[in-house]
């Protein structure tokens, strides 16, 4: 593995652990403010209002190098989570988390183009994948282990251990990525150029659709599973460490077939894998084993699509807008969490708090974005170069 990739992975880190971490530890960091559950709420839409913002750093950005782009993101990841820790205040922890959600997209934007100039040839989806492990090995790991430090000793400590993680990140940024050109420079105008097209409209409204329906159900995933699945609430943080490997594993699937097949083909499979998986948590009764199976499986749906999904939008954007592009992803999977969070505790309080209709609520949403993908395949990915890129294999 090249050493650019594993510094480009340890930033994905960060930025995965700090936006899921405060879902583990929203009732300590509520009681620590002064505030109650529902407007701590804040605290996780503040980052995702930080991610959207950020953005525009790539805008005005467009002439920096990639390598300094990656070490303002990692300077912001590191003051952000600093300020987090030291807050004394609600208002002060709602800035300081949208402050660490502003490098989010960008750096994932960025992370991929730079994964796949530095890629062998016809290895440049594998590259983005090992990028994007960081972010699904933090699910796995950092988010089970800062609930563990707000648990056992403080909340803060996993903010300091973040702004600790990015500051060695820096080190690793400085090292190990070389320094690349910037993308052309086509204006302000000229990096959002390509969304006068179709075909990009159409690949982030399937990542909107498809994140909405999943999120519907994975809101709400810690009750279904001690509810339905009969599992210990001091099981559940196990139980996300078994998602986390179906995130890391499917990440690493779907870069390996993206390289080899259709783009949109790849994501619209993944997607499908997630969209059973929905239907399954609905019709299948639940128990402990059927639980953590499906756990798994739409854990490994979620993340097989990632890569193929942001190599499509990076190509999309080709001639000025692949930063652009790439953040874009970012923003409409955001957007699609917290439409299906919405949407999800709308079906549970419209079903008696039966935790199986998230599931079915989001089912038709995940479908749509596989139909949305499939039609993007036929009509844009009809000629490729697929058999080119097809390895042979002596026996």
């Amino acid at each position: 593995m090249k050493k650019s990739l594993i510094a480009l992975a340890s930033g994905a880190f960060a930025l995965g652990a700090a936006e899921f971490v405060m879902m583990g530890i929203l009732p300590q960091t509520a009681k620590a403010m002064g505030v109650s559950i529902p407007q701590a709420g804040n605290f996780i839409s503040a980052y995702a209002i930080g991610v959207c913002a950020g953005t525009l750093m790539l805008v005005f950005g467009r002439r920096v190098p990639p390598k300094r782009l990656v070490l303002l993101f990692m300077a912001l990841i590191v003051v952000g989570n600093a300020c987090s820790a030291l807050s004394t205040s609600a208002p002060l922890l709602i800035i300081s988390r949208f402050i660490a959600g502003l490098p989010h997209g960008a750096f994932f934007g960025t992370a991929v183009y730079i994964a796949k100039s530095l890629a062998d040839p016809g290895k440049g989806a594998q590259a983005v994948s090992v990028t994007i492990t960081g972010q699904t090995v933090a699910n796995m790991l950092g988010v089970p282990g800062g609930t563990l430090l707000a648990e056992y000793l403080s909340w803060r400590m996993a903010f300091a251990l973040l702004a600790l993680w990015g500051a060695a990140t820096v080190l690793l940024v400085l090292r190990w990525i070389p320094d690349l050109d910037p993308v052309p420079d086509t204006g302000i105008r000229g990096q959002f150029r390509f969304l006068r097209r179709r075909g990009p409209w159409v690949i982030l409204l399937a990542v909107f659709t498809g994140n909405a329906g999943i999120f519907c159900w994975w809101s709400y995933v810690s009750p279904w599973l001690t509810q339905r699945g009969g599992w210990s609430a001091g099981s559940v943080s196990a139980l996300m460490m078994l998602a986390g490997f179906g995130m890391v594993v499917g990440g690493l699937a779907g870069g390996a077939l993206c390289d080899r097949w259709r783009h949109a083909g790849s994501a619209a499979l993944g997607q499908l894998v997630s969209c059973l998986g929905l239907l399954m948590i609905f019709l299948v009764p639940g128990s402990r084993l059927s639980t953590a199976i499906l756990t798994f499986w739409v854990a490994f749906g979620l993340f097989f699509i990632s890569t193929p999904q942001q190599v499509l939008m990076v190509e999309a954007g080709q001639g000025g807008g692949e930063l652009i592009g790439g953040a874009t992803i970012q923003i409409a999977f955001n957007l699609g969490n917290a439409v299906g969070s919405i949407l999800g505790g709308a079906a549970l309080a419209a079903s008696g708090m039966d935790y199986r209709f998230p599931a079915l609520a989001g089912a038709p949403l995940a479908l749509l974005a596989v139909v949305l993908l499939v039609v993007y395949s036929i009509r844009l990915e009809t000629h490729t170069d697929a058999i080119d890129r097809l390895q042979v294999i002596e026996v």
